[in-house]
């Protein structure tokens, strides 16, 4: 029986601090706000009134918006030219009567101030679209002003505002146009492509992240008022707030010990998840090894997704690692291991509860259906189920929180893209098993196919040991399922466990094919020396086909350190010494795991009942129990991870098995002939 005492060796410990390690470093460093909402949903609290005054944050739409804007509308920057101005008041100063040239050069210095333009770029003729043309910047003096558009001149705005300011006469226009003073006045603001994208880039990076302030006093939200997206964005900003207003960072000492705790119960909870639900995964360091993987791996996953936006936990296929464990684990492990792995939502999460009963039901889900719909086009089908059973939960806690018809269901497509993934993402499986050397339940399955050159050699140059092989698979099979063992791996090891048999197949009496017997000339130590080299002929052969170390493991156990009782007796009759037992006795090692009992009783059940010439109930029963016994007796289960619960059920299940393929035929009675009367 298995023991209870902690193990010792480091190769379990490392893996588990390493896995502390990476969980103290990808655990989110956020605090989590006291209140889980959503938009269209309604405000469960009490009302939630403002603390403190904070600042309103823009959405990411809206920064993106304004951005956007800045980058289509550049304001157009220009330099004014001084000199422009002092050589048209110098040029006027000779066309005119001295009192009308100081009115002309009052108005004509008062435009230069403002500024002129070109007619071109003012009424933006020269295909300048990109530019925002309501604004301007304006450097005077070394200093740079932004004006409306409007307050600046185009030449012809100027020579109309000109001959308005002195007096709108004929007369007066004439003398202008006469003396050539409207030819004077020319674009004093000279463009500056270069500083107008720079002043451009400067003032798109300094787009305010704000846009107004909640004070301290102010209700948020109201009890049972719907979250609209306004009110989401005022508890997104109150949130931000308060982590800042109450000292919260993402390297604060505090937030890092909080982290440090849970990482150290999550470890712990894995550990003993393995210990009390099957403690010999300790002594397989490669399957040790993936679980804590996987349990990482789904841990590390929600935290990326957490930092990058919490909304997009939905998206992720939680039930996918517990695709990834059921291809190698029972689901007595699998359960709490995939329970434990969603902790970490439950904390951090947004809504954590929420995702937390979502992916534990349609995980549970997914693990009772994996074995019905888990090749080919039914992975799709898994996929809708999940999907059916996250979107039903979704929708529960919709009606929990009070049904509102303009809840966000942009969630219900984030659930589809995850069933999407899980199903893109499933043939990862075969990678984890070359690169942890593991063996899935789908390589299983293929090596199980009778069509393959292993099992071909097998029935062509063995046939007796290959049907012997089939039925023990049969009946290996109800045993498994009796106690509900690895029924896909028995199947297989039973088709595999005797292939060491084909290097010398009339050794065997199954193979026999009448006439002079192979052990004829043999004295009983060669033969039965012949008899027990199936077993390493067979891990020979098992590396020749590649086959994987957990069915090699059945090649080498299935007769333990048993003898080879046939010749062993004859030995003894003979007179033998028993202290020769060794030679007549199988390498092993013994079984170790409830699978490898399985094959050794059936292997040793089937040959026997063939020899029964009596199939009754009772006598089958009879047979069954003194094989198992024997065994016990002999300390074979010893070192098996069996009880003696588990040891009744194969037998009960093998005898009910053996009376049905061994059950009374039905004898027909023969036809009686008539003779027809030949008439005289």
């Amino acid at each position: 029986m298995e023991s209870r005492k902690l193990p010792k060796s480091y190769k379990i410990y490392l893996p588990l601090a390493l896995a502390f390690v990476l969980l103290v470093l990808f655990l989110p460093r956020s605090t989590k706000f006291a209140y889980d909402y959503k938009k269209g949903s309604p405000w469960l609290y009490d009302d939630l009134v403002a603390q403190f005054d904070f600042p309103i944050l823009k959405t990411e739409a809206e920064l993106q918006e304004e951005r956007r804007k800045a980058d289509d509308m550049p304001i157009p920057y220009f330099r004014q030219d001084q000199k422009v101005a002092t050589d048209c008041i110098k040029a006027l100063r000779g066309s005119l009567e001295s009192n009308m040239a100081a009115s002309v050069s009052a108005a004509m210095t008062r435009i230069y101030e403002r500024g002129v333009l070109s007619d071109a770029e003012y009424f933006n003729t020269e295909g300048q679209n990109e530019y925002d043309r309501t604004r301007v910047y304006v450097q005077k003096n070394k200093r740079i002003n932004m004006l409306p558009a409007v307050e600046v001149y185009s030449v012809s705005s100027a020579r109309s505002d000109l001959l308005h300011s002195l007096s709108a006469t004929a007369q007066v226009d004439s003398i202008l146009s006469v003396n050539g003073i409207y030819e004077l006045i020319q674009p004093n603001l000279i463009f500056d492509a270069q500083l107008t994208n720079l002043i451009h880039q400067e003032n798109r990076a300094e787009i305010s992240p704000t846009k107004g302030v909640v004070s301290a006093g102010q209700t948020i939200v109201s009890n049972g008022e719907i979250v609209t997206a306004e009110i989401e964005q005022l508890l997104d900003s109150y949130k931000a707030e308060l982590k800042t207003s109450l000292g919260y960072s993402d390297n604060n000492l505090i937030q890092v010990l909080g982290n440090i705790f849970l990482a150290l119960a999550l470890v712990l909870v894995m550990f003993f998840v393995v210990y009390f639900t099957n403690i010999k995964i300790f002594e397989q360091s490669n399957r040790f090894i993936y679980l804590l993987f996987i349990f990482i791996l789904c841990a590390i996953t929600s935290s990326l997704v957490h930092g990058l936006n919490p909304r997009f936990l939905y998206m992720v296929p939680f039930p996918l690692f517990a695709y990834y464990l059921l291809a190698f684990f029972r689901r007595q492990v699998i359960m709490p291991v995939y329970i434990v792995s969603l902790i970490p939502l439950l904390v951090f999460g947004q809504n954590g509860v929420e995702l937390f009963v979502m992916n534990l039901v349609s995980g549970i889900v997914a693990i009772y259906i994996f074995n019905r719909f888990n090749t080919g086009l039914l992975q799709f089908l898994t996929a809708l189920i999940v999907f059916c059973c996250q979107s039903f939960m979704w929708f529960t806690f919709r009606f929990i929180e009070g049904f509102n018809l303009y809840a966000d269901y942009s969630y219900i497509l984030y659930l589809l893209y995850a069933s999407a993934i899980s199903v893109a993402a499933y043939p990862l499986i075969y990678l984890f098993e070359r690169i942890f050397n593991l063996i899935s339940s789908s390589r299983l399955l293929q090596l199980a196919d009778t069509n393959n050159k292993a099992l071909r050699e097998i029935a062509d140059k063995a046939p007796g040991t290959f049907q012997h092989s089939l039925q023990l698979m049969n009946i290996a099979d109800a045993a498994a399922r009796s106690i509900d063992a690895d029924v896909v791996l028995v199947r297989t090891a039973a088709l595999y466990h005797d292939i060491g048999k084909v290097a010398n197949p009339q050794c065997f009496v199954e193979n026999e094919t009448g006439g002079e017997t192979y052990h004829t000339d043999l004295d009983f130590k060669e033969s039965a020396t012949e008899i027990i080299r199936h077993v390493t002929e067979g891990l020979a052969l098992a590396d020749k086909y590649k086959l994987p170390e957990v069915i090699k493991e059945f090649i080498a156990s299935h007769h333990g350190t048993t003898q080879v009782g046939f010749f062993y007796t004859k030995f003894l009759n003979a007179g033998g010494d028993p202290a020769e037992v060794a030679d007549f006795t199988y390498p092993g090692p013994r079984p170790m795991t409830k699978e490898q009992v399985i094959i050794m009783l059936c292997d040793t059940l089937e040959a026997a009942s063939r020899s029964l010439k009596d199939h009754s109930p009772e006598s089958i029963s009879q047979l069954v129990d003194k094989i198992v016994d024997s065994k016990i007796e002999q300390g074979q289960i010893n070192d098996a991870d069996i009880s003696m619960k588990e040891l009744q059920a194969i037998c009960s299940a093998v005898k009910t098995y053996l009376q049905q393929i061994y059950h009374a035929r039905i004898e027909y009675p023969k036809q009686r002939k008539t003779r027809k009367k030949i008439k005289e």
